[in-house]
């Protein structure tokens, strides 16, 4: 097993410092007394920290972009596993030309995808008042558009790693698409299944640039009430919750770390 040498090591640490850095700059930012972004200057304050539990305009903001990440993720989940599996399972002979198709998101230029969703939503809203421009189910659709390919990639990176002839030998036993599937297919992708459920629900949590387009005063996620903070008044909750959101993060990787190595230790 090759292991890096000492000063590969030093240098990947310096390297990940200098980027983690100005992440950590926004730390004694956020305890800032001041109205305004500043240092805190020896006067160190939780008013903003304060401010994210009592405003409700930040608690709206936050439970808003917890809904609709999850609705997100799932739609976009669902849509890409169901995809990945035909592709899987029956591999057609244009599978290229649909793969393609499907990620074309990734490769589109942002404001393009923002102004034909903001059309798409606009039409909508002229038909329903639950899904379309300005609302949160419309929203939810949006990401889903944006992020479901990389679900799909994942997934099918996890199919990618599946034996094909446990599928065949089930087939061969009697076992209906659905059986094999749900017993067969799905057990041996289901970490690749929840990490694209998880980075699905990441990227429609952080989604800003369509968001922008689609959005006006009713459906004000996190990143929307932020972006709005920093256009405005630069907001020092901002920072507060800046801080916030990347002990999340921390916290997320250490814990996927602990069960990865958890997993290994009981292999």
């Amino acid at each position: 097993m090759y292991k890096p040498s000492p000063l590969a090591l030093v240098l990947a640490a310096f390297v990940a410092l200098f980027l983690l850095l100005p992440l950590f700059a926004v730390v004694p930012v956020s305890f800032t007394p001041a109205r305004f972004l500043s240092m805190p200057n020896g006067n160190w304050s939780l008013r903003h920290y304060e401010a994210l539990l009592t405003n409700p305009a930040w608690l709206s903001a936050t439970l808003l972009s917890i809904r609709i990440a999850i609705v997100s993720a799932l739609i976009s989940t669902a849509l890409a596993l169901a995809f990945s599996l035909g592709i899987w399972m029956f591999k057609p002979w244009f599978a290229g030309i649909l793969i393609g198709f499907v990620l074309m998101p990734m490769v589109a230029p942002p404001v393009v995808s923002a102004i034909t969703l903001y059309f798409f939503l606009t039409s909508l809203s002229k038909m329903n008042d639950l899904v379309g421009y300005d609302t949160p189910l419309g929203v939810a659709i949006a990401h889903s558009v944006m992020i479901a390919p990389f679900a799909v990639v994942l997934i099918t990176v996890a199919l990618s790693q599946v034996d094909r002839r446990i599928d065949l030998a089930a087939r061969g036993f009697g076992a209906g698409i659905v059986q094999r599937i749900f017993k067969v297919i799905l057990p041996n992708i289901r970490f690749g299944v929840l990490t694209a459920f998880f980075l699905a629900f990441v990227l429609s949590w952080e989604e800003i640039g369509v968001t922008l387009f689609i959005t006006s005063v009713n459906a004000v996620t996190l990143p929307r009430m932020m972006w709005m903070g920093l256009r405005d008044n630069i907001d020092p909750a901002i920072a507060a919750i800046s801080v916030l959101l990347i002990i999340l993060v921390i916290a997320v990787i250490l814990g996927k770390t602990a069960i990865s190595s958890l997993a290994s230790t009981k292999k």
